[in-house]
């Protein structure tokens, strides 16, 4: 049953200080101002406060803990109303682009460990199964790629690595183009993640997993206060598998800890470090299976590889760390007026080695990289390949944004203004074949009835060269004003300036000679709505935004493309939020048009990238979470996407007039549980496709999956001991989770799960 919290993430104790003895806006002297703080203060001070009086100071207002309906939020909740996805702290109501929140209930309800398991849950996101793991997402039929389009926390997550939920307090999908708010990309929409942070309060949580293959997990969540207005909070997580349900063993260890002073007074500092460590295996793909040549790829239960198996090597593996410190300071000049400063240092390392999968010529059919069912058999050979991926990045991050809430010119004003500055630098590594001085070990074939044959090569005789090394400079600076024109209007309008040099250097390993490559890019970004909120449960909006992707995009540049401009996109959005009576329970309906206006390809005559392609998909969304009665939780993310198509094609891409790779016509997530007494909750949920071709199109398709999970939860002490059992894909549906031409990483199959919950 919902419960009254006394704990809200912006509570301040009634024994704070009271505000005159902090500094205001007009003695900010007194006050430790950031750098951000000295760039805007003299800017901003005349026009965002009210004019100076003696009582000029003005109290910081303190948060009212509301009834149970409005204050459930995040642990306690699968519904939440405010996003910092916006740069600053906004309600979803006032943002005119669609927006689905994972809250950490849900993620906890659902038994969800990684970030792509939490993308899964919502709809209109599909993954291509490329280089082995990493999120490359498609959005609305566009990418959102983990080099442009991740966020923490409002800061880009560039890198590549298994991103864990363990530190996660929400993951917020913006979709839509979204460069106004965040640069280059974002022309799907953004990821960011929400790092959980230092609270006022004292509750503290561990969790213990036991599951299939050998499945252990641990999680423990601590949050002490330390003082006044300081806490610290320390999340850390182990967690080893057998196989992860897709062939892929898990080994994996991470930590996260938070420490605020200051929270809720004029001044607040923020420090934190995160470190992952991931030792895992990896299943690379599973070659594609056809009954006959002119089939739909067989994904609905004639999959003859099962999900578990691995045909890969014993010596394979897929090792990475994430490693950044973040400091943040936030200055509040008054109650309606605060900057946010961000500084984060980021080391990042992976180094994969995997085995692609194919099957020998005898098994495939004529012009196919797919096998024959009818002449697939326990005796079929299976090649392995060797794809390596050795990369390490550092970046380091710096931005301020300011928001503020005032009155001029006759209207009110809800304004955000920003800078931000970003160094990046990534290092591929490769290895020496025999011609440049290595050694390359040799990979045996396997067989279709011989999985997990054992097999190894020593990987440690291979020789490591850097073989190619980007950087780049980036600045952005952005304002945006959302004004109340009338009582129930609101007009939002926000420009970006952006700038970014790269430099792209590839090292000949047998010549040892150097090709450099650089680019500089400036570009403006524009994003426009109008608002319509008839009353406080009802927000109706119409908006357009655009955004850009360069060429350095993926950390590399060539002949082709060091000179191509921006790729340009476009997304029309006409969409409401409406709540209920009681505010329990909220909807979000949205019909969009996203357009990509100028495709890069590459031109066979000059082979040269040229922005000659065009592609748009038209379609529709629906989110709705809360609770139906007191009881009765339900949380669900649907999208139909009924027009896609390539408008203009190119001989290295998609045909002109066929539907875009992985964009399914009906996708989407249901998850709803309910409270049958005071100890005991239960629930379930689903997630679905329908049938996507592979990246370029193919010319055939896999088909679509519905794949369901339940929860069970039983209190032996309320809020104390708790005990759950999951189970997840309970038919042990086949299905293509990951797409690629020429193979695909299949979905897990079913798994049980039983976790043990202490809190104190």
């Amino acid at each position: 049953m919902a419960r009254t919290k006394t704990r809200h993430q912006n509570f301040h104790p009634p024994h704070r200080k009271a505000a005159p003895e902090q500094p205001s806006a007009s003695n900010a002297e007194r006050a430790i101002l950031p750098l951000g703080a000295m760039m805007f203060a003299a800017s901003m001070n005349g026009w965002a406060q009210a004019p100076a009086a003696e009582d000029d100071v003005k109290t910081l207002k303190p948060v009212v803990v509301k009834a149970a309906a409005e204050a459930e939020q995040g642990k306690d909740s699968l519904r939440t109303t405010t996003t910092r996805i916006g740069k600053g702290q906004q309600q979803l109501r006032d943002i005119p682009q669609s927006i689905t929140v994972v809250t950490e209930k849900l993620i906890d309800d659902r038994k969800i460990d990684t970030v792509k398991e939490a993308l899964k849950a919502t709809a209109g996101i599909t993954f291509l199964a490329a280089e082995g793991g990493e999120e490359d997402i498609r959005m609305r039929g566009f990418p959102i790629n983990t080099t442009g389009d991740l966020f923490i926390d409002g800061m880009r997550d560039p890198a590549f690595y298994d991103r864990d939920t363990f530190n996660l307090d929400r993951l917020e999908v913006l979709r839509g183009s979204a460069s106004m708010l965040f640069g280059r990309g974002s022309t799907g929409g953004a990821v960011n993640q929400v790092n959980k942070q230092a609270q006022l309060y004292g509750e503290n949580q561990v969790d213990v997993t036991l599951g299939s293959h050998n499945y252990r997990r641990a999680v423990a969540d601590l949050n002490v206060r330390t003082g006044d207005n300081e806490a610290f909070r320390f999340n850390a997580m182990r967690t080893i598998a057998d196989n992860n349900g897709a062939g892929a063993s898990i080994d994996k260890q991470g930590f996260a800890a938070d420490y605020r002073w200051g929270i809720g007074t004029t001044d607040e500092i923020e420090v934190g470090y995160y470190h992952l460590d991931n030792k895992n295996g990896i299943n690379y793909g599973l070659p594609w299976v056809r009954p006959t040549a002119t089939s739909p790829v067989s994904s609905t239960g004639m999959l003859p590889l099962d999900p578990k198996t691995y045909y890969g090597l014993a010596s394979d593996y897929n090792k990475g760390t994430a490693n950044y410190a973040t400091l943040i300071h936030t200055h509040r000049f008054s109650a309606d007026t605060e900057l946010v400063t961000k500084f984060r240092k980021g080391d990042f390392q992976r180094d994969q080695r995997a085995s692609s999968l194919r099957f020998a010529a005898a098994a495939l059919q004529p012009g196919s990289l797919a096998a024959s069912l009818a002449t697939l058999s326990d005796g079929t050979v299976v090649t392995r390949g060797t794809n390596l991926k050795m990369q390490s990045m550092e970046n380091f991050f710096a931005q301020s944004d300011l928001s503020s809430k005032f009155d001029a010119f006759g209207f009110k004003h809800e304004a955000l203004t920003g800078v931000d500055f970003a160094w990046e630098r990534k290092r591929v590594y490769g290895a020496l074949n025999a011609a440049q001085g290595g050694v390359v070990p040799a990979k045996a074939n396997t067989t279709i009835g011989t999985p997990f044959d054992g097999a190894t090569v020593d990987e440690s005789i291979r020789s490591i060269a850097k073989s190619s090394e980007f950087e780049s400079l980036s600045g952005g600076l952005y304002a945006q004003d959302l004004v109340q024109l009338a009582d129930h209007w609101k007009l939002l309008g926000g420009v970006r300036y952006d700038a970014m040099s790269g430099t792209y250097d590839q090292f000949n390993l047998t010549t040892k000679a150097i090709t450099n490559f650089q680019q500089s890019i400036y570009k403006w970004s524009q994003r426009v709505g109008a608002l319509y909120q008839p009353s406080p449960l009802q927000s109706f909006h119409l908006s357009y935004a655009n955004s850009f992707n360069t060429s350095g995009d993926t950390y590399s540049y060539s002949t082709q493309n060091q000179d191509t401009p921006p790729e340009k996109s476009m997304n029309l959005e006409l969409g409401a939020k409406i709540d209920s009576a009681d505010r329990r329970f909220s909807t979000r309906y949205a019909l969009f048009r996203s357009v990509k206006l100028n495709e890069r390809n590459t031109d066979p005559l000059i082979n040269l990238s040229v922005l000659s392609g065009k592609r748009h998909s038209t379609g529709a969304e629906f989110d709705f979470t809360g609770r139906i009665t007191p009881r009765w939780e339900m949380w669900g993310s649907y999208m139909w996407i009924w027009d896609a198509e390539i408008d203009k094609g190119a001989p290295d891409g998609e045909a002109q007039g066929s539907r875009p790779s992985l964009v399914p016509k009906h996708s989407g997530s249901l998850w709803s549980t309910y409270q049958f007494t005071e100890n005991f909750r239960a629930g379930g949920g689903i997630n679905f496709r329908s049938k996507m071709t592979p990246n370029r199109n193919p010319g055939w398709y896999s088909e679509g999956y519905a794949t369901a999970d339940l929860m069970a939860e039983y209190a032996v002490i309320p809020d104390k001991f708790i005990v759950k059992a999951n189970v997840t894909n309970i038919t042990n549906k086949l299905y293509a989770d990951s797409l690629y031409t020429s193979f695909y990483v299949p979905g897990a199959g079913r798994l049980y799960m039983l976790t043990s919950t202490f809190k104190f």
